[in-house]
């Protein structure tokens, strides 16, 4: 009797523990939307495998949860696929002396992209809005540190050219 009580017992232990750590697991593959993400703190194109670095550093599993909600899936070319219909520069413009790449961006090169709009947002730190074909937000990345190349380049990539130019 004593090995079968302890077979049941270890069995029902691991019952539990899967049971306590399954909505963990569960939880961590919902995806959040972007402003969600943002709100917490997740903002840019972040790759899971970063959030995995994250976790060897950060001990808070909340933390690694919502990074994990919020994050990009690897692979090989999964994010080099992804175009967008337009996007919108969002930036506090009482702050846009402190960043004079975005400025010099707005001032000689955003009109290569008519599909790229200038919104002044009291407080908003830079980021990139990237829009589907409805206008509707689908991505938000922070520029705060991009140089003019790096915007260019980046809306090169991933914002759809138009079909007709006049």
């Amino acid at each position: 009797m004593g090995v079968y009580s302890s077979i049941v017992c270890r069995n029902v232990c691991l019952l539990l523990l899967f049971l306590v750590t399954s909505p963990v697991i569960v939880s961590s593959r919902e995806q959040l939307s972007s402003r969600e993400c943002e709100n917490l703190g997740f903002t840019g194109l972040a790759l899971c495998s970063d959030c995995n670095t994250f976790a060897e550093y950060v001990k808070d599993q909340e933390l690694v949860s919502d990074c994990l909600k919020c994050c990009t899936e690897d692979s090989d070319d999964s994010m080099s696929k992804i175009t967008y219909s337009g996007a919108t520069i969002e930036v506090c413009m009482r702050k846009l002396v402190f960043y004079p790449e975005i400025v010099g961006f707005i001032e000689e090169e955003k009109d290569k992209f008519p599909t790229v709009k200038v919104q002044y947002d009291y407080n908003s730190p830079p980021k990139l809005i990237m829009l589907d074909d409805e206008g509707q937000q689908k991505e938000t990345i922070r520029i705060d540190n991009w140089k003019r190349e790096h915007i260019l380049q980046f809306l090169r990539e991933k914002v759809k050219p138009t079909s007709a130019s006049s």
